[in-house]
């Protein structure tokens, strides 16, 4: 008889710790469920994903019924130990036990169902809904006396238990997610996101057409010479002005030419012409690219002309360069970008100085800085604080550039040497191994 209380006892204690095993574990599992993925199955009607997602409403109950649950078990273990030892081994057994317990518990009921719950969350979590919510229920007076304490004593410190921690992501929180997501997300749509993602940190002013390089149609000019500069255009969209660019008309859609008459001896063809421009739009040079894009879809515009404070017409964008920050150029292949880039077959590269900084940074996938000036020469001229003179050369970030041809106002042309080139011997005449950069326009304007 003296045998059975004691193997009462020790069932007792081993089933009291595989308890506290399950809400240690618990605990964990439902803490570390990835909220979005969670939320993803209960809108699929996973019952248990359901359970869950009711749980962590309510972090603070969820916590309070395991806590609650756990410490009741651990402690009624302790006692039940010292039950044992005080009939097997007296009390100088007490401290030997006290020592077994705690790596008894720490071991089986703490670490190793904490470690395998952070491992694989959602077969711990799910399963355990099941007891847990009834639970929940059954204990609710106790849970709500105890979290009743801890709450007010919660709010003396400012803290409010019922906000539980927001589940939104900042931009570059979701940066993170979207690089981890690894190959569960293909490469190109990764680089698609993060140019969604960029939008705001970007401005008009980064991806406009410059005034010098914008392509549009003095109406002063003979009309014959008009009608030829059509005839050339790459453009179904074209700016119109008299005399200089601020005395703007209007814009011009080619695809409205088909109702004008073609005799350049007509004097009412410059009138019907001026007939079908457009009224022009124009945004500011400082408006983010996020904004813009929905500045375009909701006044149904696909180009704008950027205006900086005082009024005045600084470049032109379009909504293909807008898209172009988001799905990357539409030819990726440096080489078709010869107006502006020039690869040599030493790995350095001669490049226009004229050549946006941040499309150079897409294309060659360079790091240069983005935040200062936009082009190469504003770049080079404003490290320098002046003109370069041909031939200087100076290392910008890891990026050795040198000047091959300026003017007195701009820099024409540099070759750029990144940081991974093959060759960075310079040659003693630069002009006798390079080709000459294009004198192409680099317009983009809604082709």
């Amino acid at each position: 008889m003296t045998d059975l209380p004691t193997l009462l006892l020790v069932g007792a204690l081993i089933l009291l710790i595989f308890v506290s095993a399950y809400f240690s574990s618990s605990e964990t599992a439902m803490m570390a469920l990835n909220r979005y993925r969670l939320r993803h199955l209960a809108e699929k009607g996973l019952p248990s994903a359901k359970r869950a997602s009711e749980l962590l409403a309510r972090p603070d109950r969820l916590i309070g019924l395991i806590l609650l649950g756990n410490n009741f078990v651990n402690i009624l273990a302790t006692q039940i130990a010292t039950i044992l030892t005080l009939q097997l081994l007296g009390q100088d057994g007490l401290i030997i036990t006290t020592i077994l317990l705690t790596l008894v518990i720490l071991i089986f009921a703490e670490i190793l169902p904490k470690t395998v719950a952070a491992t694989m969350p959602e077969r711990i979590a799910f399963p355990s809904t099941v007891l847990l919510k009834p639970l929940l229920w059954i204990c609710y007076p106790f849970v709500w006396t105890v979290n009743g304490i801890t709450n007010r004593i919660l709010r003396w410190f400012d803290i409010d238990p019922k906000r539980s921690a927001s589940n939104s992501l900042d931009r570059e929180e979701l940066r993170t997610v979207v690089k981890e997501a690894g190959t569960m997300i293909p490469k190109k749509h990764r680089q698609m996101l993060f140019g969604i993602l960029d939008l705001e940190n970007a401005t008009v002013e980064d991806i406009m057409v410059p005034r010098s390089e914008i392509e549009a149609i003095d109406l002063e000019d003979e009309w014959v010479d008009t009608l030829e500069q059509l005839a050339v255009s790459r453009h179904t969209r074209i700016p119109c002005y008299r005399g200089n660019l601020d005395n703007l008309v209007g814009i011009l859609h080619v695809r409205s030419l088909t109702r004008l008459p073609r005799d350049p001896e007509a004097l009412l063809g410059l009138t019907e012409f001026e007939r079908l421009l457009r009224e022009p739009y124009f945004v500011p040079t400082k408006t983010d690219l996020n904004t813009q894009l929905i500045n375009f879809q909701r006044k149904r515009e696909r180009l704008a002309l950027a205006v900086d404070e005082y009024g005045d017409i600084e470049g032109l964008v379009t909504i293909d360069d807008l898209l172009e920050e988001i799905v990357g150029e539409f030819t990726t292949d440096v080489n078709d970008y010869a107006r502006d880039v020039y690869p040599q077959g030493d790995g350095t590269y001669l490049v226009d100085g004229t050549a946006n900084i941040r499309v150079l940074n897409r294309i060659c996938h360079w790091s240069l800085p983005e935040g200062g000036p936009k082009t190469l020469n504003g770049l080079l001229v404003s490290t320098l604080e002046h003109i370069p003179e041909t031939g200087t050369t100076l290392r910008i970030a890891d990026y050795t550039i040198e000047v091959v041809h300026t003017t007195d106002q701009i820099v024409k042309n540099a070759r750029v040497i990144p940081p991974n080139a093959s060759a960075l011997t310079m040659p003693e005449k630069v002009g006798a191994t390079t080709q000459s950069p294009s004198t192409q326009n680099k317009n983009t304007q809604d082709n």
